[in-house]
């Protein structure tokens, strides 16, 4: 579970990399909003570095759910992910915090693709 964890940890990375690129290339006014100090830490704090682990803890906690349950289809372990962490979670976020709609709906789109992703690593790994 180790092993499946931190290699889809890679790949959440990379996704997640280019989906942000992508989309904050399509949506130029989201870098702003990244870059917002009364919401994000800057870069140049130490402590945003703990950023770059979110992508292998995902990981580590997707295979053991994928494990747990059993699971054989990322499309399902992405929507049973999706509608299980990202709709309360960005529920919760949108009404707490003063993000955008549009960044939330980007995070959500994010989480499902991570997911998936996570999930079709899983079913190559087995």
């Amino acid at each position: 579970m180790l092993k499946k964890g931190l290699i889809a940890g890679v790949a959440i990375f990379v996704v997640g990399f280019v989906l942000q690129w992508g989309i904050q290339s399509l949506i130029p006014g989201l870098t702003a909003q990244y870059q917002n100090p009364e919401l994000f830490r800057p870069w140049t704090d130490p402590l945003m570095m703990a950023a770059f682990a979110y992508p292998f803890v995902l990981g580590l906690v997707l295979a053991y759910l994928w494990d747990r349950l059993k699971m054989k289809d990322p499309m399902e372990f992405a929507k049973l992910y999706f509608i299980i962490a990202s709709i309360p979670g960005m529920y919760i976020t949108y009404t707490s915090f003063t993000v955008s709609l549009t960044m939330v709906l980007v995070w959500t789109v994010t989480g499902f693709v991570q997911a998936y992703t996570a999930g079709h690593v899983f079913t190559k790994m087995k």
